[in-house]
């Protein structure tokens, strides 16, 4: 290897490219000592994580607090806020009725932009910078149960328009971007959280319907990209999106010019865990070209999947290359979004929350 990094800062490097689940509504013990040791690049906040404004506030505090402490950069902290069904913050969090709804409206672009406005000032708010929506999937027809209500329609042209005007409002008040699921999940038949679903569409057929979301939310300027974890025989036979150089580099990267953080699913799901390990599925998805790989709930297959990446790269130059090129764009996304971010201030959280009751 040509590499001269020392072993911490190799690991705090490849802990960059993680986004963890934690397990408690607080910053527990463990998750400070990854914070700590291998400067995490992200947090994802779940339900279990999620009690009310004030404590979703003092937890994000708490957790860029532990990262300036050791040293660490900022956190991407995220959660899932589509609208509808997806929605992590519930009430008093202002509550949306999610992109079938919005894609229903007599005046959807409008009701698109007020999402995206209010969704980004009440995360910013209490701390939150990611927003992991929208979902620009195109409708094939009756969805997959696990898609209900959360695509905006089957007209490509329209799910373009919908969630260009998500993606803008998000980021112009503050709070990234990430559409999904790439490159296209409206026509599959399983749900990815538990099986692996092959999407026979031909590259023709996906440039003309599937990619057009892609390709608009990218010329909008969408901070991330999230993979899906499903097959597509006519891209690659072998290896589902998450897993596969051929689409998330030949085509994300190099043909669409994407650049971008490119973003795993979870690999805890079905689709993943059930044929690879979840550290395997890790390697594989950063030799492929995600740039932030998300493991929404078992720490201990952050650490395993650590290791397996740092002995990978210690075997083959490229893959420091492709480290390199994974923290660039982690830390360009940290300091177009986080380097302005102000302390979480309760009062304001409280002032704001009980003006809306």
């Amino acid at each position: 290897m040509t590499t001269t990094l020392e072993p911490t800062e190799l690991d705090h490097k490849i802990g960059q490219v993680f986004m963890l689940g934690i397990p408690e509504p607080y910053l527990d013990e463990q998750t400070e000592g990854l914070i700590r040791d291998y400067h995490v690049g992200g947090i994802i906040l779940f339900s279990r994580n999620i009690q009310g404004p004030i404590q979703v506030a003092e937890l994000c505090g708490d957790i860029q607090k532990a990262a300036h402490r050791y040293h660490a950069p900022p956190l991407f902290l995220a959660v899932d806020q589509e609208g509808g069904r997806v929605s992590r913050l519930k009430e008093p969090f202002t509550l949306f009725p999610g992109n079938m709804a919005i894609g229903h409206d007599p005046d959807p672009v409008e009701k698109a932009r007020v999402f995206g406005e209010i969704t980004a000032r009440e995360m910013r708010l209490v701390g939150l910078n990611m927003d992991l929506a929208p979902v620009v999937d195109v409708g094939r027809g009756e969805v997959e149960r696990h898609l209900e209500g959360r695509t905006f329609g089957e007209d490509p042209e329209m799910v373009a328009r919908l969630g260009g005007m998500v993606v803008k409002t998000l980021q112009q008040n503050g709070v990234m971007a990430v559409a999904k699921h790439f490159p296209g999940l409206g026509k599959a038949n399983l749900d990815p959280h538990m099986k692996l679903p092959h999407i026979g569409l031909d590259a023709e057929e996906l440039e003309r319907a599937d990619l057009i979301p892609f390709m608009e939310a990218i010329k909008t300027g969408v901070s991330g990209i999230m993979t899906s974890h499903a097959v597509y025989p006519h891209l690659d036979p072998h290896w589902p999106a998450t897993l596969s150089c051929g689409i998330l580099t030949g085509l994300l990267r190099d043909r669409l010019g994407f650049q971008g953080l490119i973003i795993t699913d979870d690999l805890e799901m079905g689709a993943i865990a059930r044929q690879w390990s979840v550290a395997e599925g890790a390697a594989q998805a950063f030799q492929a070209g995600a740039d932030l790989l998300l493991i929404c709930r078992e720490q201990s297959h952050f650490l395993t999947s650590m290791a397996l990446i740092r002995e990978k790269i210690s075997r083959n130059e490229i893959l420091m290359d492709r480290l390199q090129q994974a923290n660039k764009r982690i830390m360009d996304a940290k300091s177009r979004f986080l380097k302005e971010s102000q302390p979480v201030k309760l009062a304001e959280v409280d002032r704001y929350f009980k003006g809306r009751a």
